[in-house]
């Protein structure tokens, strides 16, 4: 019987692999560039941020000043049961704030029309007395029904209009309330982003202080 020979078995090693090493300088100059340039988009951001804020400001005080919108006296406000008005009394609309509180006074008016009903609301009341007008009419009816009914059509009618105007000087008003709040909340960015960028310039030439002691530390 014969017994085969077994040869060992050898293992070829893996190649090994190349280390790719970093340099500290190189880190630290890669990351004050990064910092430099974060410095640089936050002013930009901070610059950009402001005009906005400041184009909100002067868009929404130059509009409002030409409606020469005034607030009644103190009396006034206080006879209608809008004592939390009286600090705006005889001022001038001129800031979102006071746009934002007239709209209220406005409303408090609109609540009044057509026990609180809106423009739209009265649309199909008005079509309604209309329709009822034009049937009286057409089948003959007499003088003083006609006259109750055109009556009828005639104060909704006068309702819708004051409803109209008084709903759209109330939009165009919160519309300006809520351009300044924009402009206000882009001068605190604006701001914060200024801060920011200081912060990211102090650190960059922390960097580069400590970058330059290194490189004399390793000479």
């Amino acid at each position: 019987m014969t017994t085969a020979a077994v040869l060992p078995t050898t293992q070829t090693a893996a190649p090994a692999q190349p280390v790719v090493a970093v340099r500290r300088r190189t880190v630290d100059r890669v990351l004050i560039a990064l910092g430099g340039v974060a410095a640089v988009v936050l002013v930009v951001a901070g610059a950009m941020l402001m005009w906005g804020s400041n184009f909100a400001h002067d868009y929404v005080h130059r509009e409002l000043s030409s409606q020469n919108i005034l607030f009644p006296s103190a009396d006034a406000l206080d006879g209608q049961g809008r004592s939390d008005l009286v600090r705006y009394a005889d001022h001038q609309v001129t800031t979102g704030n006071e746009a934002e509180a007239y709209a209220s006074f406005i409303n408090g008016h609109l609540q009044g029309i057509a026990d609180g009903a809106t423009y739209a609301d009265l649309g199909a009341t008005q079509n309604a007395a209309a329709a009822d007008l034009q049937a009286a009419q057409d089948n003959g009816a007499s003088a003083g029904e006609i006259a109750t009914l055109q009556a009828k059509v005639d104060t909704i009618s006068g309702q819708r209009d004051s409803l109209f105007k008084g709903e759209t000087l109330r939009g165009l008003l919160l519309s300006s309330y809520a351009w300044a709040t924009v402009g206000r909340i882009a001068g605190i960015a604006a701001i914060v982003a200024f801060l920011a960028a200081a912060v990211m310039a102090v650190l960059v030439v922390a960097g580069l202080v400590h970058e330059h002691r290194l490189g004399h530390t390793t000479t």
